[in-house]
């Protein structure tokens, strides 16, 4: 009797060492998986960090190349650049266009004839690997002569904006300066009338004055530097679109 009880103990005792054993097992390698799991994090993190700061380098190297190019000429145009967005902001266009109209002024004209051919020789010679768009934006204030009908005045402003950009375009890409840049133009340039969908506020108030515009606005190649973060946060994410 003491034999078998004793038997029993010891089989007892292998079966719980064997537990021991594996849990112990199961540890380390919860542990090899868990060192792994963290430099593998960050190393991706590293990655995105360096992705980032690239992006980031060459937009600040765009807006300082369009600064150089352009302070002295931005006083005379009634223009400004806006660091954030890479935008080049035409203001006041009762001075670029007929009121109500779509048809150039001769100032807008003059400053066009400068500004298009320096600035998309500037962009192509410098930048054209970082470039994915050019976006020529009219913008408008909320009015329309003296309607006080939201929806109409909205439309009626979308079709003046988008008039306006039409015809900036059309000027531009005329011009006897611009025909060597003709094919790039045609690949990366657009035009875009918003209407008062982007107004300007100060203190919650619009800004009449300076929500009537017309924006150049360099988009950079963000949507493949996200893709490329994607991958490197997340090899198995596939691009859908």
């Amino acid at each position: 009797m003491n034999k078998a009880m004793f038997t029993n103990r010891a089989s007892n005792d292998d079966q719980w060492v064997s537990v021991a054993d594996l849990m112990a097992g199961l540890m380390m390698v919860f542990l090899f998986i868990a060192v792994i799991y963290a430099k593998d994090a960050n190393q991706r993190a590293s990655n995105v960090t360096e992705i980032v700061t690239e992006w980031q380098d060459a937009e600040m190297e765009i807006y300082r190349a369009l600064e150089r190019e352009f302070r002295d000429d931005l006083p005379i145009w009634n223009a400004e650049i806006e660091r954030a967005s890479l935008t080049i902001r035409f203001l006041s266009p009762e001075i670029l266009f007929k009121t109500g109209k779509a048809d150039l002024s001769d100032h807008f004209k003059q400053a066009l004839d400068d500004f298009m051919p320096r600035y998309i020789d500037l962009l192509i010679s410098k930048f054209d690997t970082k470039i994915d768009e050019v976006r020529i934006e009219g913008h408008t204030s909320s009015e329309w002569l003296q309607s006080i009908d939201t929806a109409n005045a909205f439309i009626n402003n979308m079709k003046l904006s988008q008039a306006r950009t039409r015809t900036v375009l059309e000027y531009a890409i005329n011009l006897p300066e611009m025909q060597y840049f003709t094919p790039w133009v045609i690949k990366k340039v657009s035009a875009n009338g918003l209407s008062s969908a982007r107004l300007i506020t100060e203190n919650g108030v619009e800004n009449k004055k300076r929500s009537r515009r017309v924006e150049f606005t360099i988009k950079t190649k963000t949507k493949e530097a996200m893709f490329q973060i994607l991958e490197k946060v997340s090899p198995a994410i596939e691009k859908s679109f």
